[in-house]
């Protein structure tokens, strides 16, 4: 029998699959002088972020496309696991809390564009002479093709103890690693991943949503999230500043890989996710100088808000 939270997906993403296409008027209430809206599907739950448009309003099937244009070809590995509506369906439960919502239309493409470029990253298999270029091999892997080992770190054992004979090698759009990383998403997202980590390699919108909720949430207390780093929510303490991390994109990598990836220089793991935000904000028709300036989209000389032991979280 099919887990309650999986029927749950499937429905929703059925429902949605006939109106992710049409905008949606949305009902409109004032509260305390405050305008909330809610546009059904999409962005439910009279939000102030739900009378913006909504993701579906200006990112479409076929952009979706353009952006993840080799992920089906024959040599791809997770051909025809990937789609737009898993997307959107996984977004629906994060729009009300600003996803792809915030600010003006062009500061929801730039966002939409820079989480999908961290994805696209993550998950791509190109290489420099690949067909279409390097770039457009994202969402190639829902896993790790061959894992190293189980990833289960038994400081953890009372409060996400590993499954026996279970691995927790990446998984995901933005992908997971860990027993406690599986363990604390899982408790979020209301799914067994601790004992059913494959989960996430076998329904799109839920490796999605982790992905979303990873992007929206702080990875510690007293840090940011990766979306509010971004859309300019956050300000940044003295400290920060001296740290030289800014309000931009280049820190929600230090956010999301802390020192797997920042303050070591101008090195290939940085500029890989660079140059995929880049090449989709060009896709999406916003354009890469709609990025800002250089220290705004690196993060080579900052401080790394976490430093890992040799048993990294994940990158």
């Amino acid at each position: 029998m099919e887990p309650k939270w999986l029927l749950l997906l499937t429905m929703a993403t059925l429902m949605s699959v006939g109106s992710a296409q049409e905008s949606v008027k949305p009902l409109v209430k004032i509260v305390k002088g405050k305008k909330l809206c809610d546009k059904g599907w999409e962005c439910k739950g009279w939000s102030h972020y739900c009378c913006n448009q909504t993701i579906s309003d200006y990112f479409q099937t076929y952009q979706f496309e353009n952006l993840f244009a080799k992920r089906n070809t024959p040599v791809a590995h997770a051909v025809g696991f990937w789609d737009y509506h898993s997307f959107i369906t996984a977004a629906a439960q994060y729009q009300p809390h600003g996803f792809g919502t915030t600010g003006g239309k062009l500061m929801s493409m730039k966002e939409l564009a820079a989480f999908l470029g961290h994805v696209g990253s993550k998950t791509s298999c190109g290489y420099g002479v690949a067909t279409g270029g390097p770039l457009a091999w994202g969402l190639c892997y829902n896993k790790e093709m061959s894992p190293s080992k189980l990833y289960c770190d038994d400081y953890y054992k009372y409060t996400y103890p590993c499954t026996p004979g279970v691995s927790y090698h990446g998984r995901g759009a933005l992908p997971i690693y860990w027993n406690y990383n599986y363990g604390e998403t899982g408790k979020a997202l209301k799914v067994d991943l601790l004992n059913h980590p494959e989960y996430l390699e076998n329904n799109a919108t839920l490796a999605f949503q982790a992905a979303i909720w990873r992007w929206m949430t702080p990875v510690k207390k007293n840090q940011p999230s990766a979306h509010d780093v971004f859309v300019g929510n956050w300000k940044p303490s003295k400290n920060d500043t001296l740290a030289k991390r800014l309000p931009g994109f280049g820190t929600t990598m230090n956010v999301l890989y802390g020192d797997q990836v920042c303050g070591q220089g101008d090195v290939d793991s940085m500029n890989n996710i660079i140059s995929h935000y880049l090449y989709y904000l060009d896709l999406m028709g916003v354009g890469r100088e709609e990025a800002g300036p250089h220290e705004m989209l690196t993060c080579e000389e900052q401080k790394p808000f976490t430093v890992s032991p040799s048993s990294a979280t994940s990158s």
